[in-house]
């Protein structure tokens, strides 16, 4: 089965998606467009999956077979981001309202597909994620916990600060002390 749109896990920032187009294209293949999880060859060179797979393995990624994992993976990337999104605009969409937009499926579809193929609920997914931007931001030492928590939507820094030590284990002045570099990848959080 010949295909020309590849569904790939692991794919989490730009230099991924950089990863994946030259691993494409030192195999031969063409890819008309690479994004977050997906890779669009040019229909004169359509991939077999079977033939792909091990390539992107090599590279630390995953060729995804099937629709809910494929779904799963859009929505990890769309939660990516919503954070952005969370960062940057003025009356910021919730998350279920943010996910329908861009889905043409219902809150809990996407809901219970994400559940039952990453084992987490879209929601504990996106307080991980949450806080592993804020280690990222916590690195770079320019804003507060205050500054922080304002741009990622928490009602108070101390809120922030209660999250932090439930997902890490530390307090986040602890964490800061440490400057502990054990930033998880965003593939490793399912």
């Amino acid at each position: 089965m010949k295909t020309t749109l590849l569904h790939i896990k692991n794919m989490v920032c730009p230099r991924c998606v950089e990863a994946v187009y030259n691993v494409l294209e030192r195999a031969g293949y063409r890819p008309k467009a690479v994004t977050l999880g997906v890779a669009e060859l040019d229909e004169e060179t359509p991939a077999d999956p079977e033939a792909v797979a091990p390539l992107l393995h090599a590279a630390g990624f995953e060729l995804l077979l099937g629709r809910a994992e494929q779904l799963t993976e859009q929505i990890k990337g769309v939660l990516a981001e919503y954070l952005e999104h969370l960062r940057t605009a003025r009356a910021p969409l919730t998350t279920s309202a943010f996910l329908t937009e861009r889905f043409a499926a219902t809150y809990s579809h996407l809901s219970k597909v994400f559940s039952r193929t990453a084992h987490l609920t879209i929601e504990k997914y996106l307080i991980r994620l949450k806080i592993e931007r804020v280690k990222e931001m916590l690195s770079y030492g320019e804003l507060t916990l205050n500054q922080i928590a304002d741009q990622l939507r928490y009602s108070s820094g101390q809120h922030l600060s209660n999250q932090f030590r439930q997902v890490t284990g530390y307090s986040v002045s602890e964490f800061r002390r440490l400057m502990l570099p054990q930033r998880m990848e965003m593939s490793a959080m399912a």
